[in-house]
């Protein structure tokens, strides 16, 4: 083989790893801005539904695409295309409102047009009370956060979806809100862990549906807060086995 074969065959040779690498990257950027997206739990406002140290699949499609449904949400188009509503009780993930760099993660409680309010710790949805049930307390606090037990609560919506919730405290300043009027095309958003949540009631305010990511799908993975994924030789005392693979709800 001739000198310049050898060199023709190492350039084609590199040009092919390039190929191959921009392609699989091209590839990973497709699937991430239209089918799925890996979030990580940031926060404890989710539990007892999500822990951190929880990694989940946000499903991009579900609520249709905007600018925010791209890497570093370029400011191409306004709205949503292909746009569908949240169902009251999805787990959503969003761009926080006055900082859009910020993704939050809550459960939608209202609607376009609805009416909220707290009384007493229970959620009124347009003027009635949504069905809430003490179902007993955990006294784990890689799920509470408190090292003393924790009173549950199981909502139930209108539309029949259930969900637990916490009480870490009977007289939060969350308990007990004015009523809010969801606007159009606005949602209000609400943490599980409704004694440790910023959300709707507070610096969230009502989150647009451009802000809208993309629905919780299923927990792919999970690690006791603190752990880090990366020292694999520590998941056998730190992965959460029962939690993988959990479907979000």
């Amino acid at each position: 083989m001739s000198a310049a074969d050898k060199s023709e065959k190492k350039s084609g040779g590199l040009g092919e790893t390039v190929s191959v690498i921009v392609q699989a990257l091209l590839l990973a950027l497709v699937i991430r801005s239209l089918f799925f997206q890996p979030f990580s739990i940031p926060s404890g406002s989710m539990r007892p539904t999500l822990l951190e140290g929880d990694y989940l699949f946000v499903t991009k499609w579900a609520y249709g695409y905007s600018r925010y449904s791209l890497p570093f949400g370029p400011n191409l188009f306004s709205g949503r295309i292909w746009g569908a509503e949240p169902k009251r009780g999805d787990v959503v993930v969003f761009k926080f409102p006055p900082n859009p760099s910020i993704d939050y993660i809550k459960r939608v409680v209202g609607l376009p047009g609805d009416r909220i309010q707290m009384k007493d710790g229970q959620l009124f949805i347009n003027g009635v009370g949504v069905p809430r049930e003490k179902v007993g307390q955990i006294d784990n606090p890689d799920i509470t956060e408190v090292n003393r037990p924790v009173d549950v609560y199981r909502e139930t919506l209108p539309d029949g979806v259930s969900y637990d919730t916490l009480d870490l405290s009977p007289n939060s300043i969350g308990d007990n809100t004015r009523e809010f009027d969801v606007p159009p095309g606005h949602y209000f958003m609400m943490g599980d862990n409704r004694d440790n949540s910023s959300d709707s009631r507070f610096t969230v305010g009502f989150v647009p549906a451009e802000n809208l990511v993309g629905r919780a799908n299923i927990i792919f993975f999970s690690i006791a807060d603190g752990a880090s994924p990366l020292e694999i030789w520590k998941w056998p005392s730190d992965m959460r086995a029962s939690r993988l693979f959990h479907f979000v709800r």
